[in-house]
């Protein structure tokens, strides 16, 4: 789990909207560089722990190369391991953080009420269940 040089994308596992982002995650990231957990699961608690990151933090999270991102930052982050045109998003990064940050916190703010909410933690797919972190 989390050997300092893996790329592993945290995420809300009960949130619809970031389910969906997860999958769309998977279909764009065509070597398969990228690897997930849910916030809810072990390791997503032991990485919260080891790299620090606050409570409060409950969308999405990318370790990259021992380096945390958070909000705004995890999400165009993520993008870079895109296919085109998906990578695209990775371009969001020129629009300055106190702009894209409190759109960020907004949306995840309002995530459940919009997409609503999973009973229970998503269960990956077998083609790609190797990429899940327990």
């Amino acid at each position: 789990m989390g050997n300092g040089d893996e790329k592993i994308v945290l995420f809300d596992g009960v949130c619809n909207y970031c389910n969906a982002m997860i999958n769309r995650a998977i279909r764009n990231d065509k070597k398969a560089v990228l690897k997930f957990a849910t916030l809810q699961s072990e390791t997503g608690h032991q990485l919260k722990s080891r790299y620090r990151i606050p409570p409060e933090i409950d969308s999405v999270i990318f370790i990259e190369n021992g380096n945390v991102y958070t909000y705004s930052d995890a999400a165009i982050r993520t993008a870079r391991y895109f296919r085109w045109p998906a990578k695209i998003v990775y371009g969001l990064k020129i629009i300055p953080k106190f702009i894209r940050e409190p759109i960020y916190k907004w949306i995840a703010k309002n995530r459940y009420k919009w997409f609503g909410k999973r009973d229970q933690c998503m269960i990956p797919p077998p083609d790609v269940k190797a990429r899940f972190l327990p």
